[in-house]
Formats: C-alpha cells, structure tokens, sequence
C-alpha cells in the first residue's frame, strides 16, 4: 500500500521530525521495482494496519528521542545502513510485525558469503525474510538520445560505481536465495521463509528527456523521479530565467530520501544568495543533488523537484558505463 508521489508528499508533510518523515517515507515510497521474479514487501499488508502506523508515527513525531538515539549515529555516514536503522526500528517497536532477526550472517568455513537483513513475523504468523536496497540513479540511454526504451543497464549510480541491473541481479539471484542455503538451515531460525523485497529509491531523467522515456520493464509504475542536467545546461537554463520565487539546497546523501522543510528565514537567504549559489552550481565537478523549494500562495516553502547537476563529461562516460552491460 505505497503511496504516489503527490501522496507521499501530502502523508511525510504532516510529520515534523526530520528523522520520523524519512521514516514515513521508507514505508510508504512507492517500489522501486515492479512485482515480477521478486515478490515486494508490503509493510503493513491490510488497512487497519496501515492505519494503525500513521497513529504510531503520529505519537513518535511527538516523542522522537528514541528513534532519534536509535538511527542518528553521527559515525554513520552511508545512507543504506541508516535507512537499515529506521526499518529496523519499526520492525522492533511498529505495530505491524515482529522483528526475528536483523543482519544475519551466513558463513562457510569462517568466511561470510552472505547475510540475510531481516527477518520478521506478521500478525498472521508468516514468517518473511526481507532484503532492503535503497536506490538512487539517473538514466543515460546507452544506444542514443534516440532510443525511447530504456533497459534496466541504463539506470547508473551518480559515481558510476553502481548500475540498476547489476544489483537487481545480485538481489533476485543471491540475497533472496539466502534462506534457502544449508548455511541458513544451520542456524536454527524456524521456518519455511519467504523471502520478499523492500526496494525504495528515485530515478532521474535527463530534463529534456522527462516524460519521453518508457521506463525499463521492471521499474514500478509509480516510481519517484528526478530530473538531471549537465553543468552547462544548468547555466543556460538559469541565465534564461529571472526566478525570485524559488530557492536550491544541496542535498547531503543523509538527506536524500523524505523531503525537508525549508524555514522562511534559510529560504530568504538562499534566493538572496541565488547568484553565488547558480555560479557554485555550474561549476560542479561531481554530481550533486539539489532540491528545488517554491513559494505557495500562503507563503510556505515547499519541495518542487529534485534533480543532479552534473559534470559536462557525465553523460559520455555514463553512457559507456551502461554500454559495458551483456
């Protein structure tokens, strides 16, 4: 039961805790992925449930230490393991399922070949294993700007360290298999498991691309989008534009998943700061993400959009690193 993009936003903006909407979010983004060789984790599977942890994360944005003292490790730094922080919590302390087991590693002579991340019951006794991948990546068409159909291979991290059909592969074909190894069997967690999973994330698509692109089969129907623009198609798009009533806020990659409020006073700041901010911009040497704040009609300061300003060299070696795909 995830929501789409204008619902999630409407749902994550009623919550004031940064840590408890990014929570919101992870529950309630719609899939990545759409249901196909892997079976997707539904959080709360039925309406009562649903509902009953909209009350719950009502009552944590009013009390939110715990969650805070639970996922804010500032010597964490990399998102997925703070993303694994949150799930965990709610598997721990929601009112949807009971945790079994988190981060459980598999080892063979001493050497780990895998570890299973969750392992919870439902409220109807089904006992499931859940693998969480939260994902970022921009599409690059690797057989040119006049191919419409996009591949899986051309979906690529901002780094070019990571591609979408490379760890939807190691997902489907290695860490929802784990349960199934006699390495599992040997730990003693009663079964059978079934294993489901939870994969949330964003997409981006090049800005003269958007909405022309048929996504990849197996990309959900309601993804979350981006946008993405090259340095100098940044510049010329801002030179083209006089715009006083918008803001851009780098985004840190702790920042990436629930959208932030923007305070009036930092928001006023920033549209003062446009200039020096557009020229911080185009100068970029490595992808960055920034989201896009607009003024409503009463005044308050909402999300936009988010996008990646990239390097003017991105996009060729982008489009080689998907071509490099069997």
């Amino acid at each position: 039961m995830s929501a789409p993009a204008s619902g999630l936003a409407r749902l994550v903006d009623q919550f004031s805790d940064v840590t408890v909407r990014d929570l919101a979010w992870l529950l309630f983004a719609p899939d990545l992925l759409r249901e196909g060789d892997a079976t997707l984790a539904r959080p709360f599977p039925t309406a009562a449930e649903r509902d009953a942890t909209l009350a719950w994360l009502a009552a944590l944005d009013a009390a939110p230490q715990a969650l805070h003292d639970h996922a804010r490790n500032p010597k964490l730094t990399r998102l997925g393991i703070y993303a694994e922080s949150l799930l965990r919590y709610f598997l721990a302390h929601g009112p949807a399922a009971r945790l079994v087991a988190a981060n459980v590693p598999l080892r063979r002579q001493r050497r780990t070949i895998g570890e299973c991340d969750f392992l919870l019951e439902t409220a109807d006794g089904a006992r499931l294993h859940w693998e969480l991948a939260v994902k970022f990546y921009l599409h690059i068409s690797a057989q040119g700007e006049a191919a419409r159909e996009a591949r899986l291979s051309d979906y690529v991290g901002p780094n070019l360290q990571d591609r979408f059909d490379i760890k939807h592969a190691r997902l489907t074909t290695h860490q929802l298999g784990l349960t199934k190894r006699t390495e599992f069997a040997a730990l003693g967690f009663e079964g059978p498991w079934r294993a489901q999973l939870f994969i949330k994330g964003r997409l981006f698509y090049h800005g003269a691309d958007d909405g022309h692109v048929e996504p990849a089969p197996e990309i959900g129907e309601h993804h979350l989008r981006g946008w993405w623009l090259t340095a100098s198609e940044w510049r010329t798009a801002r030179a083209a534009t006089s715009d006083d009533e918008r803001a851009w806020v780098v985004q840190p990659r702790m920042a990436w998943l629930a959208s932030r409020r923007l305070d009036p006073a930092d928001a006023q700041a920033l549209v003062a700061g446009t200039e020096s901010i557009r020229t911080s911009l185009a100068a970029t040497v490595a992808p960055t993400m920034i989201a896009v704040y607009a003024r409503d009609e009463t005044g308050e300061w909402l999300e936009e959009s988010r996008g990646f300003i990239v390097p003017d060299d991105w996009p060729e070696r982008a489009r080689a690193f998907a071509a490099s795909a069997p």
